[in-house]
């Protein structure tokens, strides 16, 4: 692992050099900052246009919660794959291993930007733990404890 060094802003083109996925379900648009080996701070703009919000709800669109952890788990996979100084390969997956703890205090609309802090816990036995918190306004919009784990594919 690479020591705790702080790096600031990364666009989405460097986001999907450190990202396996793709269109329609990148959900990270903007990385803050990074402390490498500690946390990540970054950025969900919540458009109309996103997939889901047809069919939830037509008449009054939100972004289902499920999706507001996984743009946490995905900001946490950028953190590792950032601090292991490597990148996404076809020859791995980086898999959700647990979600604990998981709250929905507010609903995400269209408009919304939402801010992702992801804070490595623990990593053990190549199980990464972390704490993440997803704020709009300064508001706290939803909380969990992931667990995440790179496996090799198995072809």
């Amino acid at each position: 692992m690479t020591n705790n060094t702080t790096t600031t802003a990364m666009d989405i083109h460097e986001i999907l050099d450190h990202l396996p996925h793709r269109y329609p379900f990148v959900l990270v648009d903007r990385v803050i900052s990074i402390e490498l080996g500690k946390e990540i701070t970054a950025i969900k703009n919540v458009s109309v246009n996103e997939p889901y919000f047809p069919g939830h709800f037509p008449y009054h669109p939100v972004m289902p919660g499920v999706l507001i952890v996984e743009a946490m788990a995905q900001a946490a996979a950028i953190l590792s794959f950032k601090t292991m100084n490597t990148k996404p390969t076809d020859d791995s997956v980086y898999y959700f291993a647990g979600i604990d703890s998981a709250r929905f205090k507010k609903p995400v609309s269209p408009g919304d930007q939402i801010v992702l802090n992801v804070k490595i816990d623990r990593i053990l036995k190549g199980i990464w733990k972390y704490s993440g918190v997803a704020t709009v306004d300064g508001a706290v919009v939803a909380e969990a404890q992931m667990m995440c784990i790179l496996k090799a594919i198995e072809k």
